[in-house]
């Protein structure tokens, strides 16, 4: 019998490439999502097409609704959380609140399987951001950098501590977890608010020889292709060596300017536009890159899609989907 796996979130980013992963190794796929964020495009129709996925609309917030899933799935991807800077600035109370209800009860359901062999839970880079701030940062960071908070009247930091608190939760469930802290994952149909794809969106809107105004230029991230990631998933969920660790997922290097990232998305879309550097946010990391050793250690893979290449196959996606046609993509 092939395994099972639940996926919430299961329409949003990740989760629709992890999806499509997962079916292309053979797995049956049950995703779940309330489309607070994620959307009903023709994308997520052909992927629900495919034989062995199936999908329930579902708010993770009602535990009768989760609870009445099943009890057969073998792997678990807690996906579903509050995420992005936007909606984290406006609500932060229901970020720390309802990210720490989900996850609880997706603890319960996960007890209740007949056969659970993972429960994969997304924690963050912003984990990072109060050491960044405080304290010597090591970058890039290993996993074991001990964590610091930032300001807890600042909204932001509501989003890193439902993912400090949520890490700990899945220390103390005695559950069979891995949990895994995202760095800078992009790629087709992530959402426009990220810098990938607001970038390109910049790039595809201008005229030649307009002034463009980029923020936080002098920044530097590694960014890791979404290919690359699901992949990386794909071994952590089936690897015993990855069982109660806490991993990295992304890139080491190498590490780009948020400069660099908009020049790339400008020549790719084929524009000669000036520059016009712009503040960072508030709260906005100046570098931020994970060390890879340990994961590398443990899974024996690392990211294959260079820069560029990623980029180009993100614009082609943005530029047939949403940019010539005013398709719908995440907010």
């Amino acid at each position: 019998m092939k395994n099972k796996v639940l996926i919430t979130g299961g329409a949003g980013f990740l989760g629709y490439h992890l999806a499509n992963r997962l079916l292309d190794e053979g797995f049956i796929v049950h995703l779940v999502d309330d489309f607070s964020r994620g959307v009903k495009d023709k994308d997520l129709k052909i992927l629900l097409d495919r034989t062995n996925c199936s999908f329930k609309s579902l708010n993770c917030l009602d535990i009768n609704a989760v609870q009445s899933l099943g009890l057969d799935f073998e792997y678990i991807f807690h996906l579903a959380a509050i995420i992005g800077v936007v909606h984290v600035n406006k609500r932060p109370y229901r970020v720390l609140v309802d990210n720490l209800l989900m996850l609880d009860n997706m603890i319960s359901f996960a007890k209740s399987q007949n056969n659970l062999k993972r429960f994969m839970f997304p924690s963050t880079s912003e984990v990072y951001a109060g050491t960044l701030e405080n304290f010597d940062l090591t970058i890039p960071s290993p996993e074991e950098t001990p964590l610091a908070i930032t300001e807890l009247t600042r909204a932001r930091t509501s989003y890193m501590l439902s993912k400090i608190s949520g890490e700990c939760l899945c220390h103390y469930s005695d559950i069979p977890y891995t949990i895994f802290r995202p760095h800078n994952i992009y790629g087709p149909r992530m959402g426009s608010i990220h810098v990938v794809p607001g970038q390109l969106r910049k790039a595809y809107e201008a005229k030649n020889g307009e002034n463009i105004f980029v923020s936080s230029v002098n920044q530097t991230r590694s960014f890791c292709f979404v290919d690359d990631a699901t992949i990386m998933l794909s071994k952590m969920m089936l690897s015993e060596n990855c069982l109660g660790e806490t991993l990295n997922l992304g890139i080491e290097d190498p590490e780009t300017t948020i400069l660099e990232v908009s020049k790339i998305c400008h020549d790719i879309v084929g524009r000669k536009v000036k520059i016009i550097p712009e503040d960072a946010p508030p709260g906005s990391p100046e570098r931020r890159a994970p060390d890879m050793t340990k994961t590398f250690n443990l899974i024996e893979y690392s990211a294959q899609t260079g820069l560029r290449n990623g980029i180009e196959k993100t614009y082609e996606w943005y530029n047939e989907n949403v940019f010539s046609c005013s398709g719908n993509t995440a907010n």
